[in-house]
């Protein structure tokens, strides 16, 4: 296992039990309203449409929040995720809610060995995937892989203009930091804290990120045989990302407190397989 692999797994592992107990998840409010869905998939349900009898496979699904809720919804999925804990947690919550869902063990970029090419009408990827994955094209070619002609990407993702900034200057200035371009050598970041409220006390705090540029990413699915159907930037997203700059509002979105227009935060993404 390479490196990067290793060390972010043992992070993923370490999190997901104090992701799976925080209230920011929610995981009870599953189990408690069988209509219950995620906010995330909340936010795109008018993008996203009916996927009522589609075969979908959810990359890197962590926890299987966002899966279930696309299970709610009528598609019959498939979670994929590299850290066995995540998926611990994810069939869990799904044997607690009553869902037929499969998940399976793997890195992303394996995923057509473990799960059957050309079958998938839907493959959807959510919030904070991308920077984990050293290589666009790859993954890229990952999803031109899995889906069949026809087939459809769905992804909201943090966008990379949020990525490449730095808030901790300490003088109030949003400054544009980090690669907003994929580079070879990773991020490597030392972080004992994760995104939603905990009080454990993390010991795997190393890991390596990438950005992946707008264009980056379009270009590579296209250079895979996809067409773009949409791409929507959002001046919101459904974790606080900028701690005091950022306030949020009634649906768990949040936005830059002064002049939220100089920001793109996240941005919804579709793109259909050619189907000849």
């Amino acid at each position: 296992m390479s490196e990067y692999l290793r060390l972010n797994r043992a992070q993923w592992d370490e999190r997901a039990p104090a992701h799976a107990a925080s209230a920011g998840y929610g995981v009870g409010r599953f189990v408690e309203d069988p209509a219950h869905l995620s906010d995330v998939i909340r936010f795109d349900r008018p993008r996203l449409g009916d996927v009522r009898g589609l075969r979908a496979v959810h990359l890197q699904c962590h926890i299987g929040t966002d899966t279930l809720s696309l299970y709610r919804l009528g598609a019959r999925v498939t979670g994929l995720d590299f850290s066995p804990a995540s998926l611990a947690e994810a069939r869990a919550l799904a044997g607690r809610a009553g869902a037929d869902i499969d998940y399976v063990e793997s890195d992303v970029y394996a995923a057509p060995d473990v799960l059957e090419p050309g079958s998938f009408d839907l493959v959807y990827t959510g919030v904070g995937a991308l920077c984990w994955l050293p290589d666009i094209h790859r993954w890229a070619a990952v999803v031109a892989a899995l889906l069949r002609p026809g087939g459809r990407l769905f992804i909201r993702e943090g966008h990379p203009m949020l990525w490449s900034v730095d808030e901790t200057r300490g003088d109030g200035v949003l400054a544009v930091h980090f690669p907003y371009f994929e580079q070879e050598a990773p991020l490597v970041w030392d972080d004992g804290t994760t995104y939603v409220e905990t009080e454990v006390k993390f010991v795997n705090n190393v890991t390596h990120q990438w950005n992946h540029g707008l264009g980056e990413i379009v270009t590579a699915l296209l250079g895979e045989g996809l067409e773009l159907t949409m791409l929507q930037e959002h001046d919101s997203c459904p974790w606080d990302p900028l701690p005091g700059f950022t306030v949020g509002d009634e649906h768990g979105e949040y936005r830059l407190a002064a002049r939220p227009e100089r920001l793109p935060l996240t941005y919804t993404l579709q793109a259909r397989k050619r189907s000849h």
